[in-house]
């Protein structure tokens, strides 16, 4: 079926302090099991027939985080687009459908889009509703996944749903000039499917509409996970947002690559609106005019979905013991029931309480209610009046060699933990505000000091005064792991001058 997955990572998501923060949005993050949820949403496509590689859609910032997560589980991107700054998932499919349609030949793939931090219980499940989709998506549709409801949830979406597309199946091989479907010959293939007509979205509604929507059984949650083909998505984006299509054919048809990564032309990017791509293409699904032949369907979901979008949702999704507690890393627990419980740094310990949430991290912890856990938004932004660091800085950093951890701090001193890949290398460069001083407690480091290049093993040392040229690298096949302590009148990170670095980052001349 010729099937390209598009993984969209880029949006930052729903915010799950204090766990979450701007350099570590929650797609890139083991919140439920072992696995960041990137790695789960890719690893969902094993088996699925003629499936390619996953086309990736990302923040740059992210690129290196993305490609190794994915290599951690054996998976390589058929390319990861990146975007110089978000502008919402329909300019993001756009640029994926031109890079699919770029190294398909004479085919249109059909795009199986996903959000890179939704979580689903049922994977097999899951691949089988996709086959059903894909044999309606490749007659012409524009096919999107609903969720069964289970409860009257206000947070989502709503798509209301109309006729079994199996009562009236047609192959829409065209549009005419005014829009409309052009129907050719009966399709066999979707006779059986499950997929409906959509009569139209709803925003998320209050607790009553919610409830009789539940009551009608019309309606379902919707996804915001689609399949259609590549060329059809791109005809339907240039006839509803003619500006959107434009700006993203120029910017991929500008880009600059380097396999995997595809950079789209900054300043053409740019200049696109940020439009979703229900508001930008499937929320006209209404403005059918009877008697046409509608090009939007659906598919029921029951596959245990859920977009994580709260602490008591990890709860729900995760796995829980014979007393409903589910805990993360280092946690002690007793007389505890029905409780979520994460630590990321230190030792954890709880008795005696029912439905809370603890989560630990190096600089914050969060302790509420699983029913008041929304409310945590309240907090952030309490938080951001106060310029408090915590709620958007964290002392876990990650950059394209590895990343660095802030120990400890104080006027004039910092201490940091490098943490450099099997391979890389930071750039070379100097610093005028500050000296460093280096220990290598885990590897083997290669270090340029000016004109002499040393190897320090472990429990080795090297000092880098201000002004001096430096570079560390790691030439082992272990992470190479590094104290840095930081002196000097001014410790920020953009006293960086690089003259030469590997990873395209700027470079001062």
């Amino acid at each position: 079926m010729n099937l390209q997955p598009v993984i969209l990572a880029g949006g930052s998501g729903t915010r799950l302090w204090p766990l979450s923060r701007q350099d570590m949005p929650k797609q890139f993050l083991p919140l439920i099991g072992e696995r960041t949820m990137l790695q789960d949403t890719a690893l969902r496509l094993a088996g699925l027939p003629d499936c390619a590689p996953p086309i990736i859609v990302c923040n740059e910032a992210h690129r290196f985080l993305v490609v190794d997560q994915l290599k951690s589980v054996g998976i390589t991107p058929s390319a990861v687009i990146l975007e110089p700054e978000g502008r919402n998932t329909a300019p993001a499919l756009a640029l994926a459908a031109h890079e699919a349609l770029s190294t398909s030949g004479n085919d249109s793939p059909l795009l199986l889009t996903m959000p890179a931090d939704h979580a689903i219980r049922d994977a097999e499940a899951f691949r089988a509703t996709v086959i059903d989709a894909a044999s309606v998506a490749a007659c012409g549709y524009l096919t999107t996944f609903g969720v069964t409801p289970t409860a009257p949830e206000t947070g989502y979406g709503y798509i209301k749903t109309g006729t079994p597309l199996r009562d009236n199946p047609r192959d829409l091989i065209g549009m005419t000039s005014a829009g409309m479907a052009i129907v050719g010959s009966l399709a066999p293939s979707i006779r059986k499917t499950e997929a409906l007509v959509i009569s139209k979205f709803v925003e998320k509604p209050d607790a009553a509409t919610a409830l009789s929507f539940l009551a009608t059984g019309d309606y379902l949650w919707n996804s915001g996970i689609f399949l259609m083909s590549a060329s059809v998505w791109l005809r339907e984006l240039d006839r509803h947002r003619p500006d959107i299509a434009s700006v993203c054919e120029a910017a991929v048809a500008g880009a600059r690559r380097t396999k995997p990564f595809v950079w789209p032309d900054p300043e053409i990017f740019a200049t696109s609106s940020s439009e979703s791509i229900d508001y930008a293409v499937m929320e006209r699904a209404e403005d059918t005019p009877d008697g046409e032949a509608s090009p939007y369907a659906v598919l029921p979901l029951n596959v245990g979905w859920s977009d994580v979008g709260t602490w008591s949702t990890v709860w729900e999704m995760g796995k829980q013991d014979k007393d409903g507690n589910q805990t993360q890393g280092d946690v002690y627990l007793q007389n505890m029931k029905s409780s979520l419980l994460v630590s990321r740094h230190r030792l954890v310990t709880a008795i005696g309480l029912e439905d809370v949430v603890i989560v630990e991290t190096a600089d914050a912890v969060l302790v509420a209610h699983k029913d008041k856990v929304q409310e945590v938004k309240t907090i952030v932004a309490k938080l951001g009046e106060d310029k408090r660091q915590e709620k958007e800085g964290h002392p876990h950093v990650y950059r394209p060699w590895g990343s660095y951890e802030v120990i400890d701090s104080g006027p004039g001193f910092q201490v940091k933990r490098l943490i450099i890949n099997p391979g890389a290398a930071i750039s070379l460069q100097r610093h005028y505000h500050r000296s460093e001083s280096w220990v290598v407690v885990k590897g083997v480091a290669t270090v340029t000091r000016g004109d002499e290049v040393v190897t320090l093993a472990e429990t080795g040392a090297t000092d880098i005064p201000a002004g001096m040229i430096h570079r560390m690298e790691n030439p082992g096949s272990i992470p190479l792991e590094v104290i840095e302590v930081q002196q000097g009148d001014y410790l920020g990170e953009d006293d960086i001058i690089r003259l030469d670095d590997k990873y395209g980052r700027h470079v001062d001349s």
